[in-house]
This record gives structure tokens, sequence and C-alpha cells, in this order.
């Protein structure tokens, strides 16, 4: 039983609410609705201990995977799944859609949604299991050396990953690629069609179609899965431009018996085990080769970085915003480097224990330019944390789940702009020719656009198995078409439905949905446009005040105006946030293509004075059976589009 202070009063009144509801009586609302302020109180401070009490767990196993830590984890989370079932009983009772106050009205509609612990006790064990066996076998699964197959302990972070980063051996790559899907993989597609299953029905027990159904509600709006195909539909034009482009210059590199000239890109040649980011090949494709690239990580290298160094500058990059410094405790608990006693889940995560004082990060940090900005992406999650732990529990979390993501990546564009890094002594010499900042955009946009599709596919996908349109016998068909038709990239291999990549990616092991990411990716060039404004970095058409120079750095205003839409944390729908901030109530595209507007036109005329096709012919690697593509045909003809 939840235990709920006010006693007797309390329970009375929920007893008198639930008979009025049965009996047909309208009882006096005020009264009803003061009970009902003093009931959710209660309710979001045990709620509180709770997601602390499930924070704990969660830290020391995947900080420490080991069997006992599991089991705990799995024994803790049952135990608060049924005080979780208790409150939600408890909280049906009352009629708040009548309450007159939007605050609370909205905390009890968030509290009248249990979540995955509305399962009965045997179900909610087995999806716990599902989802701890595959992020377990993701976590520790290896492959053996390329040149030596006897040493088989390669892990993704950092070996594989630095394969993928610094190898230009297709062969070697393709070697790694076929090995950590079949390991991360295939090996968790048992498992996968269990969670589905049990997913969808605590989503039916939380009174939503399936799992797509639920995860699209966190947005709010009723046609955002028109909103993402209307942006992609807006970016795609300056996407196959730049595919084009870097498709030429692998073709140059590799051979067209390696990258043909009109279809998709080999997965494993983009520098990154997913093809999500193409950073790694930015060396020898960037547009102005001549120029030469000052080599960040070196510079850190050769300055004596350490990880210790990067979170504090981080910190004081947030400070210098009139922002919140960290707390003593997060440096105390978070984990920065990767410990080598122990297996740990080496994905970057930022944390908030639900306490208001206890916030950490688990970061496997190297010395490097990309991790400079993965710990500024993460820190923006703490600093999110920070500016909302005064809301009531349920509303401590981002106006929806891309806000979180958008945050630091907003941070990072500072970070990561010229300007910044000169101030900071990561560069030095004169502000950029036209050339270099070419390079600079291109450098950016096989980050930022290229992410796009890969994003968007990812659940495409998931929406497509959750309604059960793909079924488990076309889940790598499924996958591989999406892919090959939005993302214009393909297997380094033949694939067949023996294999499962889609979970060879982390959050579809993990379960994490990955709109979020799409929508931060949009969603931060409308940030970041907002605050270089409010910066006086950033003036419309004045080219000595450009957007890929803007540096937010020791800006109150700039931070002010972050502050009050992150201390808003989820308490109003996110146009409200959105509208608090950047003046806009939907999320558009423009932000990201006015930043990228001189890329696009360079690329266009590179494109067109090379003769390169625009766009790619379907894939001639099989990973569809000639049934399983007429089957996929047949269900997409008739079907009309799908409204949430």
């Amino acid at each position: 039983m939840l235990k709920i202070g006010g006693g007797a009063v309390l329970l009375a009144a929920i007893v008198a609410v639930f008979v009025v509801a049965t009996q047909g009586r309208d009882p006096d609302l005020e009264a009803l609705e003061q009970e009902g302020r003093e009931y959710i109180a209660q309710l979001d401070r045990a709620a509180g201990a709770r997601k602390n009490r499930a924070s704990l767990v969660e830290w020391a196993y995947t900080s420490n995977i080991t069997e006992a830590n599991e089991e705990q984890r799995i024994q803790v989370q049952l135990e608060l799944s049924k005080q979780e079932k208790q409150a939600w009983s408890e909280t049906k009772m009352y009629r708040w859609q009548d309450f007159q106050d939007f605050t609370l009205r909205r905390m009890f509609k968030k509290y009248s949604q249990l979540g995955v612990a509305a399962l009965p006790d045997e179900k909610y064990k087995l999806l716990m299991q599902s989802v701890s066996g595959m992020e377990s076998n993701y976590a520790t699964s290896k492959i053996c050396d390329y040149k030596n197959t006897t040493k088989c302990d390669l892990s993704l972070e950092p070996e594989i990953t630095e394969i993928f980063a610094k190898s230009q051996d297709p062969e070697e790559l393709k070697n790694a690629w076929v090995q950590w899907h079949a390991a991360a993989g295939a090996r968790a597609r048992q498992n996968f069609s269990q969670y589905v299953q049990l997913d969808n029905e605590a989503a039916q027990l939380n009174g939503f179609k399936d799992v797509a159904d639920w995860w699209l509600s966190e947005y709010e709006v009723p046609d955002f899965e028109q909103q993402l195909a209307k942006l992609w539909e807006d970016v795609k034009p300056l996407y196959q431009e730049l595919h084009a482009y870097v498709r030429k210059r692998l073709r140059d590199k590799y051979g067209e018996h390696v990258v043909s000239a009109k279809g998709p890109i080999p997965a494993h040649l983009l520098g990154n085990m997913w093809a999500q980011t193409w950073n790694n090949i930015e060396s020898f494709t960037r547009p102005y080769p001549d120029k030469k690239e000052i080599d960040i990580t070196k510079t850190m290298k050769d300055k004596n970085y350490t990880p210790l160094k990067m979170f504090q500058m981080s910190d004081e990059f947030f400070r210098s915003l009139n922002l919140t410094a960290m707390p003593e405790k997060f440096w105390k608990n978070s984990i920065i480097e990767k410990p080598t006693d122990r297996e740990i889940v080496c994905h970057a995560s930022a944390w908030d224990f639900y306490d208001g004082e206890d916030f950490r990060i688990k970061q496997c940090t190297t010395v490097d330019y990309e991790y400079f900005q993965t710990t500024h992406h993460e820190m923006g999650h703490i600093q999110y944390f920070l500016q909302y732990k005064h809301q009531p529990v349920v509303f401590r979390d981002g106006a929806n789940p891309g806000f979180h993501e958008a945050v630091g990546d907003t941070i990072a564009l500072s970070v990561s702009s010229p300007k910044h890094l000169r101030r900071v002594g990561l560069i030095s010499g004169d502000a950029e020719d036209e050339q270099t900042e070419i390079n600079q955009l291109y450098k950016m946009g096989i980050d930022k656009i290229v992410f796009l599709p890969f994003a968007y596919v990812l659940d495409l996908f998931r929406y497509s198995v959750f309604r059960g349109t793909t079924t488990p016998e076309d889940y790598n068909c499924h996958y591989w078409r999406l892919r090959d038709e939005l993302q214009g990239v393909e297997p380094p291999v033949n694939r067949t439905e023996e294999d499962f990549d889609a979970a060879a990616k982390y959050h579809v092991s993990a379960d994490v949905e990955y709109a979020r990411y799409y929508v931060s990716f949009i969603i931060q060039f409308q940030f970041h446009r907002a605050l270089c404004q409010l910066a006086g970095e950033y003036v419309p058409e004045d080219l000595t005040k450009k957007l890929v120079d803007c540096d937010i750095y020791q800006s109150v205003n700039a931070g002010n105006a972050l502050s009050n839409m992150l201390k808003m944390g989820s308490s109003k729908p996110w146009p409200d946030a959105m509208e608090a901030l950047t003046g806009q109530r939907a999320m558009r595209a423009d932000g990201l293509l006015e930043y990228f507007r001189p890329l696009q036109e360079w690329l266009h005329a590179e494109n067109q004075r090379t003769g390169e096709y625009i766009g790619w012919e379907p894939s001639k690697m099989q990973y569809c059976t000639q049934e399983q593509r007429a089957a996929l045909d047949a269900k997409a003809k008739p079907e009309p589009p799908h409204e949430s």
C-alpha cells in the first residue's frame, strides 16, 4: 500500500470520489480539486523516492555488469512496479479531467500512465529480462582482430570504434562490420521479438494501441509523424547533394568496383559502425584538401588535456552563461573514464537521481575532439536537470524527448565554432577565409546532416514493428529497405533473416526511442539561431555576423533565455517551451538550412561540375528475398497514410 500523508481524511476523499463517480452525483469540484492537489503532492514525493531507488540500482548494474547486480536491479524494479501499480489504481479513482487547474490536470494525466509496470508481475519480469539480455549482450560483445584472428577481445569502445575511425582498408572494415553485427545484432533477435510483444501489451494497458502510439504521444501533437516526414522532405535536397559528393570522393579512393557511381554507399566505408555520422572520412573527402586542417585532437594531447579538464571546461562554459555550476556530488560520483577492473555500459549517459542533489555522467572518455563535443552534450543534460530540479518530479523531464538531446548539442554548436576554439586556445591564427569556412561547414554537415535519415529510419522501422506491419520474419529485410531508400546506404555483404542488424545499434537493444535525436538535430539549430541573436552574434543578412561563426560563450542574455526555457521542464506542452526561446511554436528546418546554405550552394556547383548523379538507384546487395519484396510492396500499396 502506498503510504500517503493525510491518512483518514485523504482515504475518505478518495472513497468519496470513487462513490460519486459511480453514483453519477457531481460533488463540490473545488473541494475535490483541493483534495486532488494534496494527494498529487504526496504521490509526487513518493514517486521521487521510487525513481531515486530505481536509478541507484540501474547505475550499479550499468557501471558494473555482473549477474548479482542484474538480479538486484530486476528485484528492485519488481518491488517498485508493485508500488507504482498501487499508486496508479488510486490515481485513477480521481475525476481529474474535470479539474480547472491546468498544472494539476497535467500532473494527473502523467500519473495516470503507469508505464511497463502495468504488466502482470511475471510478464514485467520477462520484459525486464529481455531488455537486460539485449543490453548485456551489446555491452559485452567482442570481435576478433582482422590481422590476428586468435585475438578475440576487441570491444566496441575503444577498439572497434578506432578501427572505423582510422582504417582505410575496405576488407578490414567489412570484417569488423560483419563480426559486430553478428555478435551484437543477430544474437538479440529472440529477446527483441519477446520485448516487442510484451512492450505492446504494456502500451495497451496504458490506453495506447501499441508502443508506436505510446512513443508518439510523448510529443503531444496529433500530426507528429507527418511533421517528421515534412522535415525530412525539407532537408532531403541538401542531404542528396552531400551524399552524391561523398560517394564520388569514396569512389575516387576505393574504385568503382567498391563504390558504384549511382548506387547507395556501402555502410562500412563511412567511418562509423552504423554510418550514422561520417566525421572519420573527413580527412580524405574535404572540399579543399590543400587547406591545412587543424588537428584539434593533436592540440588537445599536446596541451596534456585529460578527461577531467574537458569536463571542467564544459562546466566553465555553462557558468559563463550565468547557468548553474556542477554540484560537488557530480564530481565525486560520475565515471568519466573507462574502469579497467570491470565491464560497464560505455555508452555515454547523463543521470538524474531525483533527489535534487545527485546528478552524474557515465562516459568512457578518451582525449579527442569528438569526446570534447560529447562531453558538452552530456553536460547539457545535467544542466537541464539542474534548471528544472525545483519542478514536481513528474515534470522533471525535457519539454519533449528531443529537447533534452538538443540542449547540449546547441551548446556544442558554439563550442565547435572556430571563434570559440580560438578563444580556448585549441586553434590559432586568423579568421577563416571562404575555403576554410566551406571545409568547416562540410565537417559539420557530415555529422549533423547525414545523421538525419539514419535517425529517421531507426524509429520508422520500429513503429512498423510495434504496429505489426513488419513481422519478425521480415525484420532485416524491412530495416535495410528503409536504409537503402531513405539513407542511400547498403550493407557491405548480402544479408538474410538470420541477421538482425537493427539491434547492433545500442538504442534498439536498450529500448531507447530514437526520434528524439532526429528532433534534436533539427531544433538545436532553431535554439542556436535564437540564442545567437540574443547574444548579438548573429544578424540576418550581415556577412560579418553569420550563424556559422556564432559563439554564445559569456553571453548572460543568451544564458538567461535558455534558463527560462529549461526551468519549465515538461510542465507545459513543448510548443510553449519552444516559443519561450525562439518565438516559434513548430519544429522548422529553416535554422539548419540557413546554417548550411553556403555548403549547399558549394555542393550543388561542385556536383554539377563533376556531373555527379544526384540520388541513388536501389542497392544490388541482397537483403530481401523476391517473396519478401513482393509482400512488402503489396503491404505498402493499399494502406492509407497512418494517422496518430
